[in-house]
């Protein structure tokens, strides 16, 4: 990653990432889909799997976390 890009706002780069995605014509369903993917895998790295902890750090109930992971197909 280049130094210019690290120092970007959050904002900033989803803003870059958004223009690249609608520049793609990528749906905006496939797009949310593969940033949940992400972001739970993300998570599931930073604390070695663990659900309950992943879930505490997502801001959502341990339950609505493992429906997600199955429903994005990530169990």
């Amino acid at each position: 990653m280049s130094h210019e890009y690290e120092q970007l706002t959050i904002n900033a780069k989803m803003k870059l990432l958004a223009k690249d995605l609608v520049e793609n014509e990528l749906p905006l369903r496939d797009a949310l889909r593969e940033f949940e993917k992400l972001y739970i895998l993300t998570a599931s790295k930073k604390y070695n799997g663990n659900k309950t902890r992943m879930a505490k750090a997502l801001g959502v109930h341990r339950n609505t976390l493992h429906n997600l992971c199955k429903s994005l197909e990530l169990d």
